[in-house]
């Protein structure tokens, strides 16, 4: 799917909310600037919260109140070969709500139960071209 536009691809996000169901781990890849933060944005709205959501950076976790709850993780800091646990990904704890996973390539080999591989292309300074697996559980 191509979009011409930053609105264009969180619209996008707001439809592929609604196909998220709790305990999905959707893994959010692209380089920077790609638009992972744009869609997670586009997620959350979609799922129904209407508070500010910003990439997490620096803390590596946001726990959105919602229902279902939502846990938006940035992994971008972190080492290749990171562990789940340190980054407080305790799988049974996540399996009550939704995560979204930017820079899941940080993790182990472990895929972390992903359920949604999302692929951000840039093809020019607007147009941003995207796929989507959904990964049988």
């Amino acid at each position: 799917m191509k979009f011409k536009s930053e609105d264009e691809t969180y619209n996008w996000a707001l439809e592929f909310a609604k196909e998220l169901k709790v305990g999905d781990k959707v893994a959010l890849y692209g380089n920077l600037g790609a638009g992972k933060t744009v869609i997670s944005r586009g997620i959350c709205k979609g799922l129904g919260f209407e508070g500010t959501v910003c990439s997490p950076t620096y803390t590596i976790l946001h726990e959105y109140p919602n229902n279902p709850p939502i846990f938006h993780f940035d992994l971008y800091r972190l080492e290749g070969g990171a562990d789940l646990y340190e980054v407080g990904m305790d799988p049974d704890y996540l399996e009550r709500g939704i995560s979204l996973i930017e820079w899941p390539e940080r993790l182990e080999e472990n895929d972390a139960g992903i359920t949604h591989v999302v692929k951000i292309q840039i093809v020019s300074e607007t147009e941003r071209e995207i796929t989507v697996e959904k990964i049988a559980k």
